[in-house]
């Protein structure tokens, strides 16, 4: 073995789609190739038996993640043409000897996958002394979207092994270099590939990058920062589909259109157009934040205008929501400032005072508490909690890229039904 090798995950349901992507992937570079876990579970060793007969000349991997059975699945995947059998690196001792027997019997190999062992390093030496013939040290999909960092992993056990270590869990063109000068031999690669529109040209880039090893020194971006970063790309709707339909106001209207707000809440409850309270809210928000406004008791006079929008963007503001009226449309229209409410209204209220900021409120029938992110777009209005905002951010991207490649399939002339494969997936009644 002299190049490091990029093995390319095809985690997929869809068997055609998997035999399309790989095929790109080929061209692209790729070495091996992965069955993954779910295109497994869907097809079978019926997609092992496809996928070698369709790429003879590349290696062929079944992620079977074996728990128990050991020597039944892997001669399954062994007689189906699978080169390379991974299993659970925490499964029992006797489930990875008899796996072991089982591949020696049958010409495989095993690899044992580290992803949610307690002790990995300790666990790896034990895995090496069993026979298994590589190291997975894999970050799985949830882990990563709270971010644990799959480098972090490999680091822990690259030096406790002899055999070689491959590298997996969210790999990139960015840190598939880390992965290589860390001193991973395979560098697995899912997401980035799978994804991508131009698979071929993705594949190439992992590649070229794997060519050329640069130590891995830490995530270059805060949590914070990658937040932004990401709910700026993607769209309320993916972080929606993310939070599995939770988290979107009701009712609420982009007053300006084409404008997006992201960032972190500044919450203010008021009453009946009241508008002291949303006007000081002003002055306690940073560059960037968002302001979100609960006005109780009625819609028949808006707590905001165009003199409070003048203001926030001399402050930065990066957005206003109103789960009430907003007056001056014109105006705010010509200053193109993003605000979402529920209604228009000329009359104005009057500054009393009454309500507070920084409060835990009500908008749009949600809960936003202080520091709670905010996605908002044409398609409505999301709250995050602040709590799981980088989850649910890494989370709704992984929507965003699928629908890349979904896009790039109907281009081709499929259908969505199709792309989907609607019929068969379909709830059984």
């Amino acid at each position: 073995m002299n190049r490091p090798v990029l093995q390319v995950a095809l985690d997929l349901v869809e068997l055609d789609r998997a035999l399309t992507i790989a095929g790109e992937a080929v061209n692209g570079g790729a070495d091996w190739l992965e069955v993954g876990t779910p295109l497994i579970k869907s097809e079978g060793m019926r997609a092992v038996r496809m996928l070698k007969s369709a790429f003879p000349d590349q290696k062929i991997i079944a992620d079977m993640k074996t728990a128990d059975t050991g020597a039944i699945e892997v001669e399954m995947a062994a007689k189906s043409g699978a080169d390379i059998v991974c299993v659970l690196g925490a499964s029992d001792d006797s489930v990875i000897a008899e796996s072991v027997r089982a591949a020696r019997k049958y010409g495989v190999r095993i690899m044992a996958d580290l992803i949610s062992v307690h002790n990995p390093a300790e666990r790896a030496e034990e895995l090496e002394r069993l026979g298994v013939d590589y190291i997975c040290a894999h970050t799985g999909i949830d882990q990563q979207m709270t971010g644990t960092d799959s480098l972090d992993l490999l680091m822990k056990v690259i030096n406790k092994v002899s055999i070689p270590v491959a590298a997996a869990g969210g790999i990139s063109e960015k840190t598939a270099p880390g992965a290589i000068a860390s001193g991973a031999f395979i560098v697995i690669v899912g997401g980035s590939i799978i994804r991508s529109s131009d698979v071929s040209g993705s594949t190439r880039r992992i590649r070229e990058a794997m060519n050329q090893p640069v130590p891995y020194t830490g995530p270059e971006k805060t949590r914070e920062e990658e937040i932004l970063e990401i709910l700026n790309m993607v769209s309320s709707s993916n972080v929606s589909d993310a939070m599995h339909r939770k988290g979107s106001m009701v009712g609420m209207i982009s007053v300006c259109s084409g404008t997006k707000a992201v960032g972190k809440a500044i919450t203010v409850q008021t009453f009946a157009g009241d508008w002291a309270k949303p006007v000081e809210a002003i002055d306690r928000a940073g560059a960037g934040d968002v302001i979100v406004i609960n006005n109780d008791q009625g819609t028949f006079v808006a707590p905001w205008g165009e003199l409070a929008t003048i203001s926030c963007q001399n402050r930065g503001v990066a957005g206003i929501i109103i789960d009430g009226a907003v007056r001056d449309v014109d105006d705010i229209k010509k200053m193109h400032f993003p605000i979402w409410a529920k209604t228009f209204q000329p009359n104005a209220g009057e500054p009393k005072g009454f309500g507070e900021i920084g409060s835990e409120i009500s908008c749009g029938g949600q809960s936003v508490s202080p520091g709670d992110w905010i996605i908002a777009d044409e398609s409505g209005v999301v709250v995050i909690p602040r709590t799981r905002a980088y989850e649910i951010a890494r989370r709704a991207r992984e929507v965003y890229n699928t629908e890349l490649r979904i896009r790039e399939e109907l281009r081709r002339g499929k259908t969505l039904s199709q792309v989907m494969n609607l019929l068969r997936w379909e709830k059984k009644q």
